[in-house]
C-alpha cells in the first residue's frame, strides 16, 4: 500500500479515438506526456470522462494493457474499474493490478439505483478482494446511489480504501469528512456548479479529481495544491477565479462532450465522441475557443486556436 496520500491534480483523462471510432493509443501516449510535463500528480484512465460506459470489455482490458507501459516517470496511473456488478468490478481491478496499475477508482454500478447499505457492502467486498488500492467515487448524478458522510467514514477505515472523491453539492458533507480526519485523500469534482473545490481545499483537502486539466493542467495543479501557506490559498483563489468561465464552459454539456470537443479543437489528440454522444455545435465550440484565446492558452501551451 502507498505510504503517502495522493495529493494535487488527479486528472480524469479523455479516451482519444481515431476517426473510425477505435482507441487511439498513440494519442494516449501524447496525452500522458502532456500531463506529466504540466504538473499533474496522477491520471485516471476510463473514468466517466473517458467514456468508459461505452467501451467494450475487450477495449477496457486492452487500454489497461497498452497504456500502463506508457507511464512517464513522476505520475501515477489509476483506472476506472466499475463493473455492472460486484464480481465484474473485482475482475477489472484484477486486470489493472496484473498490469501494474497504481490503483482503481470505483463508483456504484450504474442504473441499478442500489441502497446505501448495499453499495457500502459492495465497496468493502471490492476493497477486500483488490490487490491494488481503491478510491471511492460518490457520484449520485451518474449512478443515483448517494453515500452519506457516515457511510463514507466507515468505508474510509478500510486499509485498502485510500481516496474518496465527492461529487455532490454538499459543502457540509465535505466539512464533516474533514473534521473526522480520516487517513485517506479527500478530493472532489472540479465542477464550478457544485461549489466544492474552494471549501474542500480550505478545510484541508488533498486535491481535486478533475477533468479540466485535460485543457489547463498547470492551472489545475495550482488549484489542487493543498493549502500549507497563505500563498497556496491565494494562488488557488486567483487561478479559480481567472479560469471560472472556462470551467463553466467545460461543464456546459454532459461530461465529456464539451471537454472532448474542445480538446480536439485545440489540436490535442481527441477524435470523435462515441455515439450516441456527438460533439458541440460550431457556435458552441467557438465560444469555448474564445475563452481559451482570452486566457492566452495558445501562447502558454502552443494550442492551435483558429477563430
Amino acid at each position: 500500500m502507498p505510504s503517502d496520500k495522493l495529493e494535487g491534480s488527479f486528472v480524469a483523462m479523455i479516451t482519444p479515438m481515431n476517426q473510425d471510432g477505435s482507441v487511439d493509443f498513440a494519442g494516449f501516449d501524447c496525452l500522458l506526456k502532456f500531463q506529466v510535463e504540466n504538473g499533474s500528480s496522477a491520471v485516471l484512465i476510463m473514468g466517466s470522462t473517458g467514456e468508459v460506459s461505452m467501451l467494450t470489455p475487450g477495449e477496457r482490458q486492452e487500454i489497461i494493457e497498452q497504456t500502463m507501459p506508457m507511464r512517464p516517470d513522476g505520475i501515477e496511473i489509476w483506472y476506472g474499474c466499475t463493473g455492472p456488478n460486484t464480481q465484474e468490478t473485482i475482475n477489472y481491478c484484477d486486470i489493472a493490478a496484473a498490469n501494474g496499475a497504481d490503483g482503481a477508482i470505483v463508483a456504484a454500478p450504474p442504473y441499478i439505483c442500489a441502497s446505501e447499505d448495499d453499495i457500502a457492502t459492495y465497496y468493502l467486498e471490492v476493497a477486500d478482494a483488490s490487490k491494488i488500492p481503491i478510491g471511492i467515487y460518490n457520484n449520485p448524478p451518474r449512478v443515483k446511489t448517494d453515500l452519506s458522510h457516515a457511510a463514507l467514514l466507515t468505508l474510509a477505515a478500510h486499509e485498502n480504501i485510500v481516496i474518496i472523491k465527492e461529487s455532490t453539492s454538499r459543502v457540509g458533507q465535505i466539512a464533516q469528512m474533514a473534521a473526522a480526519s480520516p487517513d485517506i485523500s479527500l478530493m472532489c469534482c472540479d465542477s464550478p456548479n457544485l461549489g466544492l473545490v474552494v471549501p474542500l481545499m480550505a478545510l484541508g483537502g488533498n486535491g481535486t479529481a478533475n477533468m479540466s486539466a485535460n485543457v489547463i493542467p498547470l492551472e489545475m495543479a495550482t488549484i489542487s495544491k493543498p493549502w500549507r501557506s497563505w500563498e497556496d490559498a491565494c494562488a488557488c483563489k486567483d487561478e479559480w477565479l481567472k479560469n471560472l468561465q472556462l470551467l463553466h464552459f467545460l461543464y456546459s454539456a454532459i461530461n465529456p462532450v464539451a471537454l472532448k470537443s474542445l480538446v480536439g479543437a485545440l489540436g490535442l489528440p481527441a477524435g470523435p465522441l462515441r455515439k450516441p454522444l456527438t460533439s458541440l455545435s460550431e457556435a458552441e465550440l467557438i465560444a469555448g475557443l474564445r475563452i481559451c484565446k482570452t486566457l492566452q492558452l495558445d501562447k502558454k501551451y502552443g494550442y492551435s486556436i483558429n477563430i
